[in-house]
């Protein structure tokens, strides 16, 4: 794929859709093109938060380890970003991340990612955004989980 359609493709992404293209064409530049084929992770919860991937084309999902085994919490696909959690509070990666499709992901690392939030506020506060309704979907959840389970105890 050539750096402008790299460009191209960032430009779909929500989080970048404000930055100027020649910025754009530079991130593309530095940041490293990965495949993963299904069923394989991107990377393992509890691994160094080192970057953020950006979802150029196929599909994921977000699995959580817990005692009782693994647990799906979300489905991501194109357009997607993952691992700007483990970035921003500076901690290992909170989730696994799996391929359930041939997955293409343009990784960036940590340092430019966090250039690009000092440069652009509105990334931050999109970004913000994001964790926030990622946030308002986990409680929503475990909230209805309570309840079945409050449910199930009476």
């Amino acid at each position: 794929m050539l750096l402008k359609d790299e460009v191209e493709m960032l430009r779909r992404v929500p989080l970048f859709s404000q930055i100027a293209p020649a910025k754009l064409k530079l991130l593309a530049f530095a940041s490293e093109r990965m495949t993963c084929r299904d069923g394989q992770n991107l990377f393992r919860q509890g691994d160094v938060g080192d970057a953020a991937y950006v979802i150029l084309s196929g599909t994921a999902e977000i699995i959580v380890h817990s005692e009782a085994g693994e647990i799906k919490v979300a489905d991501v696909g194109a357009n997607s970003i993952v691992g700007e959690i483990a970035i921003l509070c500076d901690m290992a990666r909170t989730a696994t991340v799996r391929a359930t499709s041939r997955l293409e992901v343009l990784k960036i690392s940590k340092d430019n990612f966090l250039d690009l939030m000092r440069d652009f506020p509105d990334m931050a506060v999109e970004i913000m955004r994001v964790l926030a309704d990622r946030l308002n979907h986990t409680t929503a959840e475990l909230t209805a989980a309570r309840s079945q389970r409050q449910k199930v105890l009476t």
